[in-house]
C-alpha cells in the first residue's frame, strides 16, 4: 500500500533531527579523545617541515596534542612526536614547539588565577 502525502509528512515530523557530526581526534601523549577543534594539530608538510597547523587543514601528516603542558613536555622530550609524524625534529623546530608549549602553560596559569 502506497503512502499518501499526509502519511509521508507525519513520518518526517516524527524523526528527530540528527545531531551534527563532530570529528574526534586523540592526543598522542595522553591518548584522550577530544573534539578536533579542541586539540592542536602539528603537521609534517610534504616538504618535510614540521609546523603548528592552527586551521587543521594543511596538507601533510598530522598529529594532535591537547592543551596540557605535560602532554607537550612528554611529546617533545622523547621520540613520540617524531614517530607520530614519521619525521625527525631538528633542534630549531623543537625549540619553536617548546616556545609554543610555554605560551600554552602561561595561558593555563592565567585561567587558573582568574577562576580563583
Amino acid at each position: 500500500m502506497a503512502n499518501t502525502p499526509d502519511q509521508a509528512d507525519r513520518k518526517r515530523q516524527r524523526k528527530a533531527p540528527r545531531p551534527k557530526h563532530v570529528p574526534q581526534r586523540t592526543c598522542i601523549s595522553c591518548r584522550q579523545k577530544g573534539d578536533k577543534r579542541g586539540l592542536i594539530r602539528i603537521v609534517r608538510t610534504p616538504e618535510h617541515q614540521v609546523e603548528i597547523d592552527p586551521t587543521g587543514k594543511r596538507n601533510g601528516r598530522g598529529a594532535y596534542l591537547c592543551h596540557q603542558p605535560q602532554c607537550w613536555d612528554r611529546a617533545l622530550s622523547g621520540m613520540m612526536l617524531g614517530k607520530a609524524l614519521n619525521a625527525e625534529l631538528p633542534d630549531p623546530t623543537r625549540q619553536e614547539l617548546e616556545t609554543f608549549a610555554a605560551t600554552l602553560s602561561d595561558e593555563a596559569q592565567e585561567r587558573t588565577v582568574e577562576d580563583s
